[in-house]
């Protein structure tokens, strides 16, 4: 296998080469740089920038094998649950409140630390969006080294806006003025307005519905990266089989006379 697999590559390795623009998904390396659960593996593709999550037990035990043998793949290496641990003592003491910071000193001694602070912090919103601030400016750092570490110069990602449909551009004069709606009876939402709902919903939440909330979100994250990834290597798979003619194919370009 070689150095440029995937699997093969770490921020310790050599001197970087040439800068390869990559239009990364910053949000989505973001999480993939905090998630370092030991069954959560993520990788960068680093032709259009999007990363995708490979659960064990969740997706094809084989997937992890194909990926290797991808060089437009490359390996994320999350921050250690240790350094995480830090920027927690860290802030602690950037909390103005005595009570607060007391709070979150006892909620991060022992097993589960990472939970317990982020269920203290829960009635506190300005100090965990504070927080939130925080965690993101240092995710920021690593992942800006460990970009050049890899000689990955990010770009600006180009926007996909979607058309309208054509039944908007060309309003029929019969049309009613309230959207359709679907064979439930309910009229569609678009995909902010359905985010928008799911924020608001999550607010109401205690933490072991948000826990539930959140595995399920990555399951279906995981499912839909799966889905997207097999779909492309199959597509590859049928381009290089069209590539190479057989002999019946051969037979067919000859000249009958």
């Amino acid at each position: 296998m070689s150095s440029s697999n995937a699997g093969d590559r770490s921020i310790a390795g050599g001197s970087p080469g040439p800068l390869r623009e990559v239009p990364v998904d910053w949000e989505a390396l973001e999480d993939a740089f905090e998630n370092n659960a030991p069954e959560v593996h993520s990788y960068l593709h680093l032709a259009t920038g999007e990363v995708l999550r490979v659960v064990d037990g969740v997706a094809d035990p084989q997937m992890h094998v194909r990926i290797a043998s991808d060089g437009t793949y490359l390996r994320v290496d999350p921050v250690s649950s240790r350094e995480q641990y830090r920027w927690m003592e860290r802030f602690i003491p950037m909390v103005d409140e005595i009570d607060l910071r007391g709070k979150l000193t006892q909620a991060i001694d022992g097993k589960g630390a990472f939970r317990r602070f982020k269920d203290v912090l829960m009635n506190y919103a300005t100090e965990r969006e504070r927080w939130f601030a925080f965690r993101s400016e240092r995710l920021r750092t690593f992942m800006e080294a460990w970009l050049q570490a890899h000689a990955i110069q990010p770009v600006a990602r180009q926007l996909w806006v979607e058309p309208p449909p054509s039944s908007a551009l060309e309003p029929s004069p019969e049309s009613s003025e309230e959207a359709p709606k679907s064979q439930s009876g309910r009229r569609p939402r678009n995909a902010e307005t359905m985010r928008q709902s799911l924020r608001e919903l999550a607010e109401t939440l205690g933490p072991r519905e948000l826990e539930t909330l959140t595995g399920f979100a990555e399951f279906l994250k995981a499912r839909r990266a799966a889905r997207g990834f097999a779909h492309h290597h199959e597509h590859m798979t049928q381009e290089r089989g069209a590539g190479a003619p057989t002999a019946a194919s051969k037979g067919d370009d000859e000249d009958p006379t």
